[in-house]
């Protein structure tokens, strides 16, 4: 079996074969906040691969609250000449680097359990953070594009049965429930970075992630992805809370990071693009799918903590991405999913 690393080069490579959408970032800067989370990694081994292999010579700043533990997860990349690691909390930033052409801002955490227990960090660090962002951003002397993260959670809870969400199906959030806490604070930074488009003439397009699985994704977060595939790794059961008919759409890591660079540099300034897969699946298939992967069985236990599990769907319409750019995913759900677990697996 391949090393991590070869796993991750690999995907990256087979992703990476016409470079031409991406040329106008050759020899450009660019900073990712929350550069060191699961898609910060995979948009540095992507631009990494760029210039290794084709010579882009793009300068790779990520900035982060715990660069040291990255360095230790994943040296391989926290140790490269064109990447460096900037230690900073972005709810109390003052200045970005000047160099800066392209900007990413992806500095926030989607764990609901840091939502339920310390909702005005989230606050801080979505609504404080994106503003002091783009009021550094709008400053820089040098900026071509600058992309927020947001996310497909600034819908509102979608019941099963929904159609895909396209990027015009607002609908009403509770904003005295904490379990809104992140949804509503992702609705402000789109705001605040609406205005700052309009008044300051800061170049931003935004995407909305929906759910995702592959390397580099904790498998201590409480989404039903990753516990299915740590349940499977520990000889099961594979634990599902509810009766299994939530419905979600999974991207593989890779083809997030590559949709999320290509949003960057060919949307249209104000734009706004859902990133994920339109392609859904109950939880309880989704657990079949992982369990039929390990070379045993797994137990599958369904109605764990079922009373007051609401049935959602969770799954994007990407036909604009299609349509403007496309952009297909090149990793299907049984191979992003294979792909995963041997990660794990590997050395």
């Amino acid at each position: 079996m391949p090393d991590k690393h070869t796993i991750v080069r690999e995907d990256v490579a087979r992703l990476v074969r016409d470079t031409a959408s991406l040329s106008v970032l050759r020899d450009q800067s660019i900073l990712i906040t929350g550069g060191t989370g699961f898609l910060g990694t995979w948009l540095t081994e992507i631009l990494t691969h760029l210039n290794d292999t084709h010579g882009f010579h793009v300068r790779i700043n990520l900035l982060s609250t715990r660069p040291s533990e990255f360095a230790e997860r994943i040296p391989h990349l926290a140790h490269r000449p064109d990447v460096k690691l900037i230690a900073q909390d972005v709810a109390h930033l003052v200045e970005l680097p000047s160099e800066t052409q392209y900007l990413i801002h992806a500095a926030a955490s989607p764990d609901n359990r840091l939502h339920a227990s310390d909702p005005l960090r989230v606050i801080r660090t979505i609504v404080v953070g994106t503003q002091a962002v783009v009021e550094c951003a709008a400053r820089l002397p040098n900026i071509k594009r600058m992309l927020n993260v947001s996310s497909g959670l600034v819908y509102g809870a979608k019941a099963v049965g929904t159609e895909a969400i396209s990027e015009h199906a607002f609908g009403g959030i509770d904003c005295t429930s904490l379990v809104n806490v992140y949804a509503e604070a992702k609705r402000m930074a789109e705001t605040i970075s609406a205005a700052y488009r309009s008044q300051h003439r800061l170049p931003i397009i935004t995407v909305r992630p929906f759910s995702f699985l592959g390397p580099y994704q904790v498998m201590d977060r409480p989404w039903a992805i990753n516990n299915f595939i740590r349940d499977a790794l520990h000889g099961g059961p594979v634990r599902i809370q509810g009766d299994g008919q939530t419905v979600r759409g999974y991207m593989y890591g890779a083809d997030f990071a590559w949709w999320v660079l290509n949003i960057l540099v060919r949307a249209e300034v104000g734009q706004a693009y859902n990133v994920g897969s339109p392609i859904g699946i109950n939880l309880l298939d989704l657990a079949s799918k992982v369990a039929g992967l390990m070379p045993y069985q797994p137990r599958i236990s369904t109605g764990l903590f079922s009373e007051g599990v609401p049935r959602t769907s969770f799954v994007p319409d990407t036909s604009s991405v299609s349509r403007d750019f496309g952009l297909t995913q090149a990793f299907e759900l049984s191979e992003a999913l294979r792909r995963t677990i041997e990660w794990h697996l590997a050395s």
